[in-house]
């Protein structure tokens, strides 16, 4: 199910110089962040949760997974070198799993350490904080991959879709619209979150179980239909 040269060609594409520089940007403005509002304002364990809550999870993490997960498969759909790659003797199903793998490894590197980096840097791991949210980060990395990789063979126009998921959805809806917070990945995170963490700074609209079992049964099926997808693109020879 995991191919070597796949994950070789996919990290080669999603690390080039352009897509690093994106990948490096809003993880570099976190740890700035944290740096100037600790100088300023001192340890503090509210504002530690309202940064990573509000920037690192609802926003910098789905952002990243947008670029990791679209950009795992969507270029190569987009200018037809995906005919090459399906030319080979390699199943469909673990040409997706393979990218699947490098977008949640893509997305875990560039959000969860950095989450959890600035939070030692807000308030050094109190109340567990830092290792709450990087957790969350984690869990929340392999749902946005698989969310965005599915929307990579789907649609020309993953990028945008993504980007109004992330931003729309999750950081507006997903934080303000009570009845939208259900079926945000931020919340399912939360969740996590929330039982890591020491206190009840953090919170989430979801349950544990329920979170748990939302975050698998996406993941799957997700990365199930994608592989289906990407199954019933026919090649030129195999009309």
């Amino acid at each position: 199910m995991y191919d070597p040269t796949v994950a070789r060609l996919t990290y080669r594409a999603l690390l080039g110089r352009r897509r690093a520089l994106i990948l490096f940007a809003l993880p570099v403005l976190l740890i700035v962040m944290a740096g100037a509002v600790r100088g300023f304002n001192g340890a503090d364990d509210q504002v530690a949760v309202d940064i990573l809550g509000g920037f690192a999870l609802a926003t910098m993490v789905p952002i990243i997974g947008v670029i990791a997960g679209t950009g795992a498969i969507g270029p190569e759909i987009d200018d037809g070198s995906v005919v090459y790659l399906l030319s080979k003797p390699v199943k469909r199903p673990t040409i997706i799993f393979t990218k699947l793998i490098v977008a949640i490894a893509v997305t875990m590197a560039f959000s969860a350490i950095p989450t959890f980096i600035a939070g030692m840097i807000l308030n050094g791991n109190g109340q567990q904080i830092a290792v709450a949210y990087t957790i969350a980060a984690l869990v929340a990395s392999i749902t946005y991959a698989a969310i965005f990789l599915l929307l990579g063979t789907v649609t020309r126009h993953a990028v945008v879709f993504g980007l109004v998921y992330a931003l729309v959805w999750e950081a507006l809806f997903g934080s303000l619209v009570a009845g939208a917070r259900t079926l945000s990945v931020q919340q399912w995170s939360l969740a996590v979150a929330q039982r890591v963490g020491d206190g009840d700074l953090i919170t989430s609209d979801v349950g544990l179980p329920t979170a748990t079992v939302l975050l698998v049964a996406v993941t799957v099926i997700t990365t199930w239909y994608a592989g289906q997808k990407l199954r019933s693109l026919k090649l030129a020879g195999e009309e």
